[in-house]
């Protein structure tokens, strides 16, 4: 157990923050670390998180990332990580092959985890992951911000208001060119788009859809050179006649938009990955309504802050992604993926 589990009286007596270390050292982690350095400056979070550690498998890399955010701790492998007693939560920022058998590691070693999206890459990983922090009575949370940001809020209230009628259909889309990386095209490192971008669309309908039954699914692929999606679309048809549509892509841009079609009227969300504009329209197609997007330091700072207020409660899960929600949403992959023939190495 970390040194803060269920401490908030005795951390706020102390003026004692949460510890925050980083796992890799790649372009994520470098965001994450970004938000960290603007949250120490932050009123609303500077007595809240600090920015530690971070650890990569390449010691100069760790000094020299280190020394751009100002953490005071850089580590040459994950071991000393693992073994240091003051690190409260880790950010575990490396591929999708690996985040399972880190963040048990992790847990093992007496630390919180927040585990970059995907949080594992397949359901089998995610439930042996969520066992780990049961048995251990750690905080594990999935890193898919968008679950975390203000937006989300604001699209519940709107549907909850009854201005767009029964919703009957969500749909989204996110696409980028990211064929470069070899964590998106390598099939050992649990490539291709579903498990990168294709999580996005299905946590936006999932959002709005919430655990409904499905009655069927309905997908195809395009299978890349190296044996991974490219791209992708899926169907979720669900047993009370609703629908959501999910398409991804690494080979192509796409506009990212969501949308929540109701009997009454439509909702427009600008940028599925980081919702930058809400616009509500009525049957006649006439813009009703736009929303604000509340202003924000990276869009990161949300889980973060959701993390370790966690930690100070003693609680084992976010209220915005708690266990099951992410298990349901490895499920739907797994599903997708079987229906593809999609199998990864390590999974034989």
């Amino acid at each position: 157990m970390s040194r803060l589990n269920g401490r908030r009286q005795e951390a706020r007596q102390k003026g004692t923050r949460v510890n925050v270390a980083i796992l890799g050292a790649g372009r994520i982690a470098h965001s994450l670390a970004r938000t960290l350095v603007m949250m120490t400056k932050d009123e609303r979070y500077s007595r809240l998180v600090a920015p530690y550690a971070v650890a990569s498998r390449d010691r100069e890399r760790a000094g020299a990332f280190a020394a751009q955010y100002g953490f005071e701790h850089p580590y040459g492998s994950y071991q000393e990580l693992l073994d240091d007693p003051e690190v409260d939560l880790v950010y575990i920022a490396t591929p999708h092959n690996l985040h399972a058998e880190q963040a048990v590691a992790c847990m093992e070693a007496g630390k919180n985890v927040l585990v970059e999206k995907s949080f594992t890459a397949n359901a089998k990983q995610a439930r042996q992951v969520i066992e780990t922090s049961q048995k251990t009575g750690l905080l594990c949370t999935e890193a898919i911000w968008t679950r975390y940001m203000p937006s989300r809020s604001i699209i519940d209230r709107i549907v909850s208001s009854g201005d767009l009628g029964t919703v009957q259909t969500v749909t989204g889309n996110l696409g980028y060119v990211t064929t470069g990386k070899a964590r998106m095209t390598d099939p050992a490192l649990a490539g291709g788009a579903l498990l990168d971008v294709g999580v996005y669309p299905l946590n936006f309908i999932d959002m709005i859809m919430g655990p409904r039954p499905i009655e069927r699914i309905t997908t195809d692929w395009v299978r890349s050179p190296e044996g991974v999606d490219s791209q992708n679309s899926t169907t979720l048809l669900y047993q009370d006649g609703s629908m959501g549509v999910a398409t991804s892509s690494m080979v192509s841009n796409s506009d990212r938009f969501g949308s929540i079609w109701g009997s009454e009227g439509y909702l427009m969300c600008g940028n599925i990955n980081n919702v930058e504009s809400l616009d509500l329209y009525d049957n006649t197609h006439e813009k009703i309504r736009s929303y604000p997007i509340p202003d924000q330091l990276t869009g990161y700072e949300y889980e973060v802050a959701s993390a370790a207020e966690a930690i100070l409660d003693g609680r084992t899960e976010c209220p915005e992604m708690p266990h099951h929600d992410t298990l349901r949403i490895m499920e739907l992959m797994d599903s997708i993926r079987r229906q593809w023939g999609l199998v990864y190495p390590f999974e034989g």
